[in-house]
């Protein structure tokens, strides 16, 4: 069950999409369908909620504004959150491409690539992608240019070669060697955690996290990146297609190593949930204003889908 906080901060983001989407003035009608399609199709929005829960903790002990939060103001929080949905949504309709991973469904859906066609969605992807980068850059996300340009390089760092896109080149490669653990725990903290670990920092950037707070959502999110990866592949080995709105089993059919694969299902999760307590204990002392993000690291490893 999703915890209240990641509910409602999912709820408004997806306002907030829904809105950017309405409000596209491009001739390109079917592009915009695409995107929204693949953007607006159910999902937890869990790394939305990351971003809103480490800017609400960075506000509450930024310096700037006397450890009060300004619960008035969070749209330029939420303009974050949204652009990580849209990155979010971009890797998942590349991931799902025949020349990827060829997966038929997504979130209980046909995949964006079936509902539309190959060429669509990977113009829906690459859109969604700069859609990403143009909400982080806009005034309307931080009137301080500096700000913008920390969220900008950070989402480009997380993604790049040394991250999301040279996990998924990794992850591709897997399928033809054999890999250690400890190379699949590097692929999947390219692939899968670089993003989880910007959501949270990014809104530590935009609520005005100190160094000592930075470091600990690197931390935290860094753990809970690879917890997050490894309950996916407990998922994929013992979940239910229903469950999970897309095919199970689908890395072991295609010859992937996997932390269950080279651990065992028992070890791997009890590895999860050590991550999940070390995640937890790198923001504990930041008081009462941590909690939320306490509550995501713990569903991340008992979900269902």
């Amino acid at each position: 069950m999703l915890p209240p906080s990641v509910e409602q901060d999912a709820g408004a983001v997806a306002v907030l999409l829904d809105d950017l989407f309405s409000a596209m003035d491009s001739p390109a009608r079917r592009l915009t369908d695409a995107m929204r399609y693949a953007t607006m199709n159910g999902g937890k929005r869990m790394r939305a909620a990351l971003v809103m829960a480490s800017f609400r903790l960075a506000a509450a002990h930024s310096p700037n504004n006397g450890g009060t939060i300004d619960l008035g103001d969070e749209s330029g929080a939420l303009r974050v959150a949204a652009a990580v949905e849209c990155f979010h949504a971009y890797s998942l309709v590349h991931d799902d491409l025949p020349a990827m991973d060829d997966a038929a469904t997504r979130r209980g859906a046909p995949s964006c690539h079936l509902a539309f066609d190959e060429a669509t969605a990977i113009l829906a992807g690459d859109a969604l992608q700069t859609l990403a980068f143009e909400l982080l850059a806009s005034p309307e996300t931080h009137p301080d240019g500096s700000v913008r340009a920390k969220l900008a390089l950070a989402l480009a760092q997380a993604s790049g070669g040394a991250g999301m896109a040279g996990g998924q080149m990794l992850d591709l490669q897997a399928e033809s060697e054999i890999l250690s653990l400890e190379e699949i725990r590097v692929m999947q903290m390219m692939k899968t955690g670089a993003l989880i670990q910007f959501s949270a920092v990014a809104g530590g950037i935009h609520g005005g996290a100190d160094p000592a707070l930075s470091t600990a959502l690197v931390e935290y999110s860094r753990n809970l990146g690879l917890a997050f990866q490894i309950a996916d592949d407990c998922l994929d080995y013992a979940g239910h297609a229903e469950d999970l709105g897309k095919p199970a089993g689908q890395d072991a059919a295609r010859g992937k190593g996997s932390f269950v694969a080279l651990m065992g299902l028992d070890e791997a999760r009890g590895a999860a949930e050590h991550l999940i307590e070390e995640a937890c204990s790198a923001i504990t002392s930041w008081g009462v204003h941590s909690k939320p993000l306490a509550e995501i690291a713990r569903f991340a490893i008992s979900r269902r889908s």
